[in-house]
């Protein structure tokens, strides 16, 4: 038993099936899946590692475009959804931190994963001993910016405009987040805790992007527009 119900996961792992369904939430519908997906389509991945692959969902993704996938993660409740949906899928229970895999993977992906990880240091060497030499590490994240936001984030000021606070950014801290019946602990980070640990691990840098939504509700287009949730990063081990 590698699950730990003290971050909120294994409590909120009900509603976050729900909430994904199929197709994702929000921000992986209309922000990160079709960058994501033009990312592994077309460039001869063979076999890829999840890291915090939750219920599945972009490891069918990756399936459908004909990348074999092993899928990690601590939370038991959701590797059963992803078993229940993918029945012949390698899903293991794990922690990206504990993980031992010696240069398997010609993909490394975390989705929206490395703000849940407590050690961050040990889960990067972790992923980048998981690469294959010239392999690439695939990574969405939330921006630094908006992760220094919380508690405050969105509020109106005294005209009754909508205003994003942020602060604190420097002070690396766990944070509580809470939406539609889910509660898990997330972690800041400034941008250089994450950059400055990949490049230690010699790893170098082909993509950095902050996608923009491509529908959905115009207020919340509105709102990713004048704060951008997520980024994309791409990293390559040397060969």
């Amino acid at each position: 038993m590698n699950e730990d119900v003290s971050d909120g996961w294994a409590a909120s792992a009900a509603a976050w099936i729900i909430e994904q369904g199929e197709d994702g939430d929000y921000g992986r519908r209309f922000v990160l899946d079709a960058p994501m997906r033009a990312r592994i389509e077309g460039r001869g991945f063979r076999n890829a590692l999840d890291v915090g692959c939750g219920e599945g969902r972009f490891c069918r993704i990756m399936q459908r475009a004909g990348i074999r996938t092993t899928g990690i993660d601590p939370t038991e409740a959701l590797l059963a959804r992803a078993s229940e949906l993918d029945p012949s899928g390698d899903y293991r229970v794990g922690r990206a931190e504990t993980m031992d895999f010696d240069a398997e993977f010609d993909l490394v992906v975390s989705y929206l994963s490395l703000i849940d990880i407590p050690d961050l240091a040990t889960a990067i060497a972790k992923m980048a001993a998981a690469l294959r030499p010239g392999g690439t590490l695939l990574i969405a994240n939330l921006t630094s910016f908006n992760t220094a936001g919380p508690p405050e984030g969105w509020t109106r000021d005294r005209d009754g405009a909508l205003r994003f606070t942020i602060d604190h950014y420097m002070d690396e801290r766990a944070t509580w987040v809470s939406w539609s019946g889910v509660r898990v602990q997330n972690w800041h980070r400034p941008l250089s805790t994450y950059m400055t640990l990949l490049l230690d691990h010699g790893l170098q840098l082909r993509l950095f992007i902050e996608p923009q939504p491509i529908g959905g509700d115009p207020d919340r287009i509105a709102r990713h527009r004048r704060v951008p949730f997520f980024h994309i990063m791409e990293w390559q081990k040397p060969a």
